[in-house]
């Protein structure tokens, strides 16, 4: 596969800087939504790289520093949970895009996003759906937003240790609700999540 297609393609058009952009935490009951911008040199060789959720944690890891080090620029953005609640996880996700596009160092000139929606751009772009699998600048995108969502998430865990955050992540697992049934929610939990839950399924007889 040739993973620098799509910005191979954008260099034919006359794009010199094309940054691949992603999203993590879409799904989660409590946590922000992340997003990274990723501008790569061309042909960039990171072994390894590939869509983040194909990856394991170190894995992740070990490549989120890689990435960094071999980027001509990146940015990670988020949008809180204030802002999932009142604009939507969608608009709050086209939101914290839009921060890691604008947030580059080096200017971007053209952007390639995951997904089947662009963000607000001032800037040309392509949405690409299941792009993490496609374009090495949207999968490293997607590597360092998952790993700065995550390491986000322990540090929730060790604020709020009730939850055990750091084995879920903030996604809706049995565990979680059973944390949320005794402790309600807590201040960095999406409370639009949250409106249809039954405690009363949760609680243990």
């Amino acid at each position: 596969m040739d993973w620098y297609r799509y910005e191979n393609m954008a260099a034919e058009r006359g794009f010199l800087n094309p940054c691949g952009v992603d999203e993590a935490g879409r799904g989660p009951l409590a946590g922000p939504v992340f997003a990274a911008a990723v501008i790569l040199p061309p042909s960039c060789d990171i072994q390894g790289l590939n869509d983040s959720k194909k990856l394991s944690a170190k894995k992740r890891d070990a490549l989120f520093d890689l990435i960094r080090e071999k980027a001509v620029a990146y940015c990670i953005a988020q949008a809180s949970e204030e802002e999932i609640d009142r604009l939507n996880i969608l608009q709050a996700s086209m939101l914290a895009m839009k921060r890691a596009v604008e947030g580059l160092a080096v200017k971007a000139d053209c952007a390639l996003v995951d997904g089947n929606k662009m963000p607000e751009l001032d800037i040309p772009g392509k949405a690409l759906t299941g792009g993490d699998a496609l374009s090495a600048s949207i999968a490293a995108a997607s590597i360092l937003a998952k790993v700065s969502r995550d390491r986000l998430m322990l540090e929730l865990d060790s604020r709020y240790p009730q939850y055990e955050f750091a084995r879920h992540k903030g996604y809706g697992t049995a565990l979680h609700y059973e944390k949320l049934a005794l402790f309600g929610p807590s201040p960095v939990h999406r409370k639009t999540f949250l409106k249809n839950f039954d405690r009363a399924k949760y609680i243990k007889k």
